[in-house]
């Protein structure tokens, strides 16, 4: 029996690969045959602990600011080519700071600025092997989020370029889709995976009455990648428990 899952030769790029969803989706790949690569902030990958939820274990590891196009250019190609490249990069500013030109900035810099950047560095890797770019947003890019207009306004425009990456580049063999992950326990929302109530509170709201998982999410990217989503263009899959129903 084919297994369509089956990434045994295959070359993957994970941006934002060191922890959180990406790291998830990084190790689900490599367990899956594939020879994977992550870019992460710090300086090399000894710097992450596996207690914050990094496993680096098996996968290359190069330090690469997104947020500066320079550092983007800059970077060493880890493959000649690239069957999948996932854009999992992303950062936020609490305490009402991206309302402030500073907060803003860095966020837009990050999350969508960088999208780009990467995703033009990278096309002629993936044209060499007619690969599937993945973009990572979020459930935040289809509402409001009090508090974060730059994290919504970026995801937002994240699922827009996945849709007009999509549109673009289908003719030229590359598929580009993306998913929009709910309430993940991650780095990034310990804001309200760290207290008690509000945990509660977010949870009483998910119709599966649970956090998601890297895995969930791994799982979602693993599909778009595979040859089971070879009609699947431009979309972006929420993978949320049903949070945004």
């Amino acid at each position: 029996m084919i297994d369509d899952t089956d990434f045994t030769g295959k070359q993957v790029l994970v941006v934002g690969g060191s922890s959180g969803i990406g790291n998830g989706i990084a190790q689900a790949f490599r367990a899956r045959g594939a020879a994977v690569h992550v870019w992460g902030t710090r300086a090399s990958a000894a710097d992450y602990d596996p207690a914050e939820g990094s496993d680096l274990t098996g996968l290359g590891y190069t330090s690469v600011d997104v947020g500066d196009p320079a550092a983007v250019a800059a970077a060493p190609l880890p493959f000649a080519s690239l069957d999948v490249f996932v854009q999992c990069q992303g950062t936020v500013v609490y305490k009402r700071g991206e309302f402030e030109q500073a907060g803003w900035d860095k966020v837009m810099a990050v999350n969508l600025d960088s999208l780009m950047n990467c995703a033009r560095r990278f096309k002629p890797q993936l044209l060499e092997a007619q690969g599937s770019l993945i973009i990572v947003s979020s459930v935040a890019g289809f509402g409001a989020n009090v508090g974060n207009p730059a994290y919504a306004a970026s995801k937002a425009g994240a699922v827009s370029l996945t849709r007009t990456l999509g549109n673009a580049w289908a003719g030229e063999g590359i598929r580009v889709n993306g998913i929009a992950p709910g309430l993940v326990d991650t780095k990034l929302t310990k804001v309200t995976t760290l207290h008690p109530e509000r945990l509660a509170g977010s949870i009483a709201r998910i119709p599966q009455r649970r956090l998601g998982t890297p895995a969930d999410m791994a799982g979602a990217v693993l599909f778009l990648a595979s040859p089971l989503a070879a009609y699947v263009t431009g979309q972006t899959l929420i993978v949320d428990g049903g949070l945004t129903l």
